[in-house]
């Protein structure tokens, strides 16, 4: 069997965008996995997402306030066809992160982390892939909004594809 993922991070409604693109809430609507990250901002999008998701695996990130960290953990373990998935919303800074996530994740295939709004996918000397999916409403230094879609199946991550969105016009 395989599972369709889809992978998100910083989505920061309503401070960095009113509402989340619609080619996301589509990639919601087709993912048997939703998994986010942290830095929802407001409980109202998690309510979304809850009622979208056919399974959501969420943990809160440093801007959430205490309704989302009541409501989500810091960090998530999921088992998906195999793959040892773990989310965390800081996996700081990116000098040492391969060797740091190592330690932090020994049984873990997959990390799924956020914070930088930058998308990074590596593998480190013990195997863990690291996946940042960057961030759909809030680009910071990169060229584009994105988030990543993958598929697990027989105990593999595959299809790993980071999807770039439209560049919004100035409001």
């Amino acid at each position: 069997m395989t599972t369709r993922l889809l992978l998100l991070a910083d989505t920061h409604l309503p401070t960095r965008a009113r509402e989340l693109p619609a080619q996301v809430w589509d990639a919601v609507g087709a993912a048997d996995l939703v998994v986010h990250a942290g830095d929802w901002v407001e409980e109202p999008l998690l309510d979304a997402f809850e009622q979208r998701c056919r399974r959501l695996v969420a943990v809160h990130g440093n801007n959430d306030g205490t309704g989302l960290r009541t409501r989500l953990p810091e960090v998530a373990h999921v088992q998906v066809e195999g793959v040892r998935l773990a989310v965390v919303h800081e996996a700081g800074t990116r000098s040492g992160r391969e060797r740091r996530c190592d330690e932090w994740f020994p049984d873990t295939d997959v990390l799924v982390f956020g914070h930088s709004h930058i998308p990074w996918d590596t593998t480190t000397p013990r195997g863990l892939r690291l996946l940042n999916p960057g961030s759909p409403t809030d680009r910071r230094r990169q060229p584009w909004c994105t988030y990543l879609t993958a598929a697990a199946a027989r105990g593999r991550l595959e299809d790993v594809v980071l999807h770039r969105l439209p560049r919004r016009a100035p409001g």
